[in-house]
């Protein structure tokens, strides 16, 4: 690897940005399999060799081959104009950026503009590439980091030129050999085993995550990327909670589906960042599918004949706490006294009440 290194330092060397390329190439390749295969035997092994590649990839000759050095100085403006936004704290809190890589800094501040409005997150899409082409990178959307979800979608291009790193996206070839659940599967079962599948990976690649899930613990709002062990409970509630779900729907039992979907419904909009995405943010829209599928779960209860309604909490939180129940508080993020996120919504089947749970903003 020593020799690799020194390769890649060479200055206005051609066989240096083969070399650099060829690496590029193969982290993708070897990223995909393991998608394709994630019980491979090679599995954890292949994880050690994809971070020696990106050891390799982050470096560069200053001075002599001896010395290495990351390339984050090139984006160095970027990073400040994106910590010293204002309009951008308003739905991050804290802007500060920890990468150390140019390659690592384009996609931290790009899953960060997930979680804010979407004009607000084009606008600074648009301004990062302005920065990265002053450097000489250009945007590159032929390698792309692929999260298996129903849809194909190209979520933020990667750079090529003097900054070279993959963007993301999501794949339905990806979602198709994970093989969650058979081809066949009902229209509202191929999405959630496409939230199964997506939410699991993104936990991979951020680790700003949060979760809220009342039944892995109640009473905080936990960093997944600090607790392994609340991250992997999660990941178990989640997981345990779409089995029900398919067995529910082997029942045709519309009130047992109801409560399935309630409580998986719960558990996808109970993985959120700290403040919570902006609800009209990339983000924010992708948990709606989840919660437009619920309505549909309902409308079809109705139908045959059962009294179901949901309602999903928002505005002041004073008016809607008589409908919830072991509620979280957050100082930051949001209008004070307004509620953040709704984790569960309130529903009533037949004459049975089941309380909601929001996250919301002190009111000091």
């Amino acid at each position: 690897m020593q020799h690799l290194k020194h390769l890649l330092a060479v200055e206005n060397s051609r066989l240096a940005e083969l070399l650099r390329y060829g690496l590029y190439g193969l982290d993708v390749c070897l990223r995909k399999a393991q998608a394709e295969y994630p019980h491979d035997p090679g599995v954890k092994i292949c994880d050690e060799v994809l971070q020696e590649i990106q050891v390799l990839l982050e470096v560069e000759k200053e001075g002599n081959a001896n010395v290495v050095n990351s390339t984050v100085s090139k984006l160095h403006d970027l990073r400040l104009a994106f910590e010293s936004d204002s309009e951008l704290r308003l739905y991050l809190g804290d802007c500060h950026l920890t990468s150390e890589t140019d390659g690592d800094l384009w996609n931290e501040i790009h899953r960060k503009l997930l979680r804010v409005p979407e004009d607000l997150a084009q606008f600074w899409r648009q301004k990062a590439l302005d920065f990265a082409e002053a450097v000489g990178a250009i945007a590159d959307y032929s390698q792309v980091y692929h999260l298996p979800f129903i849809r194909d979608e190209i979520i933020y291009p990667g750079l090529r030129g003097t900054v070279i790193c993959p963007g993301l996206g999501l794949s339905q070839a990806a979602f198709e050999q994970s093989r969650i659940i058979p081809g066949y599967a009902a229209e509202e079962i191929t999405l959630l085993a496409g939230f199964l599948g997506l939410l699991i990976k993104f936990i991979e690649i951020d680790s700003d995550l949060h979760h809220a899930l009342k039944s892995v613990f109640s009473f905080d709002i936990i960093p997944l990327d600090l607790q392994p062990e609340q991250r992997n409970q999660y990941i178990e509630a989640l997981t345990d909670r779409f089995h029900r779900i398919q067995k529910a729907e082997e029942t045709a039992d519309p009130l047992l589906i109801v409560r399935a979907w309630l409580d998986i419904d719960e558990a996808i909009h109970s993985l959120i960042f700290v403040p919570p995405a902006e609800r009209y943010s990339w983000w924010g829209k992708l948990q709606q599918e989840s919660r437009r599928a619920l309505k549909k779960v309902v409308v079809s209860a109705n139908n045959a004949g059962y009294d179901v309604r949901i309602r999903q909490l928002t505005g002041i939180y004073a008016d809607i706490c008589a409908l919830t129940k072991d509620d979280l508080q957050l100082d930051c993020g949001g209008i004070p006294g307004e509620v953040l996120a709704c984790l569960r919504v309130y529903a009533k089947i037949n004459h049975e009440e089941i309380p909601g749970r929001v996250i919301f903003r002190s009111s000091r």
